[in-house]
């Protein structure tokens, strides 16, 4: 008997269009592994050039993510497969509290997470979200109620955030 094992997790993947642009989805036969803009500057530079084998994950989330673009759909009931840290983890769960239309700041999931001084660390993990759309990173804006950061863009924060109904994004709909 071998003193180890291999394990195989077989990764599925399928690119979508959307009115922000090209979306790239992995997942494994457990979850959702990433949801990445194309042009992005990835972690993991994922190879999108195909051909891909997608499974049951993927369709949904490229059904979930057509339907949210269309204004018909406000939550994501996908099972999550995240990769990161227990803090990425639990700032990330941290995001999917935050309800569709609304808006928080990092010192305000700091704050939820009973972590005030982890405002930067907070931030940290915020942009290593691997889930674009599917766990809301581009809900954090800044306490002056500013666009921050977004690892797929201003411009698609702002974007994602009409099609959510934060029309005047210089009032912030705190969320905490």
């Amino acid at each position: 008997m071998p003193d180890f094992y291999f394990i195989t997790c077989f990764m599925y993947q399928k690119v979508i269009t959307s009115p922000i642009g090209n979306i790239y989805i992995s997942a494994s036969d457990k979850g959702l592994t990433e949801v990445l803009f194309m042009d992005e500057d990835t972690r993991h530079a994922p190879d999108t050039t195909g051909p891909f084998t997608s499974n049951h994950i993927c369709e949904t989330t490229a059904l979930q993510l057509a339907e949210y673009f269309a204004g018909k759909r406000t939550t994501f009931d996908i099972p999550l497969s995240p990769a990161g840290t227990p803090f990425q983890q639990h700032v990330w769960q941290q995001l999917l509290m935050i309800p569709f239309g609304k808006t928080t700041t990092y010192s305000g999931i700091a704050n939820q997470m009973n972590n005030p001084l982890s405002v930067r660390a907070v931030g940290l993990a915020n942009g290593k979200n691997p889930k674009a759309i599917v766990i809301p990173c581009h809900r954090v804006i800044g306490v002056d109620g500013s666009l921050t950061g977004y690892a797929g863009g201003l411009k698609r924060k702002e974007a994602l955030l009409k099609i959510e109904g934060n029309a005047s994004l210089n009032q912030p709909g705190l969320w905490d």
